[in-house]
């Protein structure tokens, strides 16, 4: 849904000012929902300011930009810390899945390999068969 452009906000807050009808009257003229009007009347009695509030919308962040420093640090220290230890020595009451998320927007990820080099002498991974019987090992059963 997009907002309403400040030109219709004036105009709704103008008639209503003029008392040129109720707010159902309102909606209805402006074919707007009664919620808005009502909404808009709120907002201009608590701020003074008729503009739309972006930045205020949505759920706000559990993980704020200080409990990131300290994120940052903890694993400057020590970067193999599970999401559980860095849950606790932060003090945070979310899930694991929420600092791993902000983790992944600080570009810090998790690695399941240490750091250390690919072995060149063994092979990590199988190579890819065939298709149909051809990739089929030869049993080690004997016949």
């Amino acid at each position: 849904m997009r907002t309403l452009s400040l030109d219709l906000r004036e105009r709704i807050l103008a008639s209503y000012d003029n008392h040129e009808g109720t707010r159902p009257e309102m909606a209805h003229r402006f074919r707007v929902s009664l919620g808005m009007v009502k909404k808009l009347l709120q907002q201009r009695r608590h701020t003074g300011d008729i503009a739309p509030r972006y930045r205020f919308c949505g759920r706000k962040p559990m993980i704020g930009g200080s409990y990131q420093g300290q994120m940052r640090a903890l694993l400057a220290r020590k970067n193999d810390l599970t999401l559980k230890e860095l849950r606790e020595a932060t003090g945070l009451k979310c899930s694991l899945q929420a600092i791993n998320v902000v983790l992944g927007k600080m570009g810090l990820t998790y690695k399941k390999r240490h750091s250390a080099p690919a072995s060149k002498t063994v092979r990590t991974s199988r190579e890819r068969g065939g298709s149909g019987a051809d990739g089929k090992r030869a049993s080690t059963r004997p016949s």
